[in-house]
């Protein structure tokens, strides 16, 4: 309903809309995440060069068509099994150390977002992490997850590439310790061998929970990270 301004109100004309149940969950989990997790960032920038000729290369092979974001996950998930110190979450005074990694994915659907879980990433092939993320995508717009399909996961992934933006600070999702934000991949000069060229950059953000683990060690994730993200030939496949 349109609410009239009263003689002494400086508020305007507005209209109060109720909320549906997925929007009131992600309210309250934000605001336990934010308002009870001390939340610090990290943030660099990649050359995704390799990463785009790699994708490139792999879907003109055919099969399953491979994104961006499905080598992302990949990345994330083979430098946390080096980092296992990442892979956990703070619960009650204790840290707990999952020797599972189990990554969401952000999908966004009618009346907010989904982070459904892909698991053992670690162990997984380009191609079965992309026919993964596929079916899963596609259940959370059909709202047809199942409950495991949607809990479990020990780190997750949002990409902001695919509406251009170029990062983003995120809120962790609780009880995860860290997410990882990347933006869109960018054409911008860079200096290699001391000349100017093309790169293919990407920003990348990690948000950290500074209760479970501190800055030596999500910065040795992250530099984990873009190392496998520029050498994709040599980590990942």
């Amino acid at each position: 309903m349109v609410q009239a301004r009263g003689p002494e109100s400086f508020e305007p004309p507005y209209e109060e809309l109720n909320i549906s149940s997925l929007r009131r969950v992600i309210a309250g989990r934000m605001l336990e995440s934010k308002g009870s997790i001390p939340h610090f960032y990290l943030f660099d920038t990649v050359n995704m060069g390799e990463a785009v000729r790699l994708r490139e290369e792999l879907n003109a092979a055919g099969g399953e068509k491979i994104s961006f974001n499905d080598i992302i996950v990949k990345a994330a998930a083979v430098a946390l099994e080096s980092h296992l110190e990442c892979n956990v979450s703070y619960r009650d005074g204790r840290i707990r150390r999952y020797s599972e990694i189990n990554i969401n994915i952000a999908v966004s659907v009618e009346g907010g977002l989904l982070v459904p879980t892909l698991r053992n990433c670690e162990r997984k092939s380009l191609q079965e992490i992309s026919t993964e993320a596929k079916t899963l995508s596609l259940k959370a717009r059909e709202k047809k997850l199942r409950p495991r399909e949607n809990a479990g996961g020990t780190f997750t992934v949002s990409n902001l590439g695919m509406f251009g933006l170029e990062g983003s600070f995120s809120i962790i999702n609780p009880p995860q310790a860290m997410i990882l934000t990347v933006g869109a991949i960018r054409k911008v000069p860079v200096v290699e061998h001391d000349e100017l060229a093309v790169g293919m950059m990407m920003k990348m953000t990690l948000s950290c929970d500074h209760r479970a683990l501190d800055g030596a060690a999500g910065t040795g994730f992250l530099v984990e990270v873009k190392k496998m993200l520029e050498q994709p030939k040599r980590y990942i496949l």
